[in-house]
């Protein structure tokens, strides 16, 4: 049997990490401190060391080193994740046995792809298409899920929920699980539940906080007929969940409800250990050190001066922008290239804004889009917002705020 040692590892890290190693019969040991770490690396001589970066820069240094020097250990392998560090860092950590350096938040499928090379193991994933996206804004946090049932992200989300409540001092946790995109069956019955219980599984989240957002049948029926998921709402109007969760009366109607605890950003978030989006959904790694390298941005908007002003702020981070003024180019366009994010006007001649999210949302896209739109209609809102928008940026927004909200929504927060 393999042998891995964690070692400093966040709590999300390492009991994710231990629950999906010892699935594929890994025997898994934790470590705490580097002295700990040495002295199980040198009595177990691990197949793999995976270490968490949390503490200096240096102190990982006097840690390989030292582990470098011992001819007992020198050549164990190492995978380490921790911040950006520049490149030249991650050169010397090559020489002293690092086979990978992962910079937070880590893709989960990317981790164990590498893992699962130097191990020599071939780790069963499930490939399901899924979007899984968490954030929160206050106590409220909004868990999508869309596409479908990925078994490997509903694992995560357990982990993954309980770090972003923890981490930020969430009390009195109140849940909106919007799943409007999911035709489920009762074939998704086990998944289903795997997804409830998983959002349930943290203490401070009680079932009568829990609403959630559906309009398949087979999904309200479960939670309707489940003694486990008892308090548990269900509803197909984001308005109404909001004024179930939200004291409204500080509010003058429900569109300034609706921008202020969805459109409008909570406290800066906490990036986590782990990405809820992973490798397999686009085909492309991003590296926080180099963003703009990698970016490819369409922007869609009758408005030539909006779209070379956007153009040339994202131009200001090294990012690739095809522009598009009309919806029939873009159609055609998004056929033909693999974009990272997508940013659309609403109101447009011929193809709508609204056109172009129905016929993403159709094709099971899972590429980000965020909309920059002039109106400010709660109906428009919360229509874009239920066809799959991530975010809704009200124009006109300063160059800074647009790439500032871009990279957010890249990177899982919006």
């Amino acid at each position: 049997m393999k042998n891995v040692i964690i070692v400093d590892a966040s709590p999300l890290f390492r009991e994710f990490l231990k629950d999906k190693l010892s699935t594929e019969k890994v025997s898994v040991s934790i470590a705490q401190g580097k002295r700990d770490a040495f002295t199980k690396m040198i009595s177990l001589l691990p197949d793999l060391v995976i270490l968490d970066v949390q503490n200096s820069f240096e102190d990982l240094l006097e840690f390989l080193e030292k582990k470098y020097n011992d001819p007992n250990a020198s050549h164990i392998p190492i995978i380490a994740a921790g911040p950006l560090v520049e490149r030249t860092r991650i050169a010397i950590l090559a020489q002293f046995g690092v086979i990978k350096y992962f910079t937070k938040p880590i893709k989960f499928d990317v981790l164990f792809e590498s893992i699962g090379h130097i191990l020599k193991l071939s780790f069963s994933m499930d490939v399901t298409p899924c979007v899984l996206d968490i954030h929160h804004n206050g106590n409220i946090i909004f868990i999508e899920v869309a596409q479908g049932l990925n078994r490997e992200k509903l694992a995560l989300l357990k982990y993954k929920l309980s770090e972003m409540i923890e981490n930020e001092t969430i009390e009195n946790p109140k849940v909106i699980l919007m799943m409007t995109n999911l035709d489920l069956t009762f074939v998704d019955g086990s998944n289903l539940e795997q997804l409830l219980d998983n959002v349930l599984s943290n203490p401070k989240i009680q079932n009568k906080n829990v609403k959630v957002l559906s309009f398949n049948t087979f999904t309200r029926d479960l939670i309707s007929g489940h003694p486990r998921y008892s308090g548990l709402e269900t509803a197909t109007n984001l308005a109404q969940v909001l004024n179930s969760l939200v004291d409204s009366s500080s509010f003058s109607n429900i569109s300034d409800l609706i921008t202020d605890r969805i459109l409008t950003p909570g406290d800066e978030q906490i990036p986590g250990s782990i990405e809820t989006r992973f490798y397999s959904d686009s085909g492309v790694i991003q590296d926080d050190d180099s963003l703009g390298d990698v970016l490819r941005i369409a922007i869609v908007d009758d408005d030539m001066v909006i779209l070379r002003l956007l153009e040339n702020s994202f131009k200001s981070i090294g990012a690739s922008c095809d522009l598009y003024n009309n919806g029939t180019e873009f159609i055609t366009g998004f056929n033909k290239h693999k974009y990272d994010l997508v940013i659309l006007d609403i109101f447009m001649p011929g193809i709508s804004g609204f056109d172009i999210l129905q016929r993403l949302q159709e094709s099971d896209s899972s590429i980000p889009i965020m909309v920059y739109s002039q109106t400010t209609q709660k109906e428009a809102v919360v229509q874009a917002l239920s066809l799959g928008a991530k975010r809704y940026l009200v124009k006109p927004q300063k160059p800074e705020v647009i790439i500032q909200k871009s990279i957010e929504l890249l990177h899982g927060k919006i």
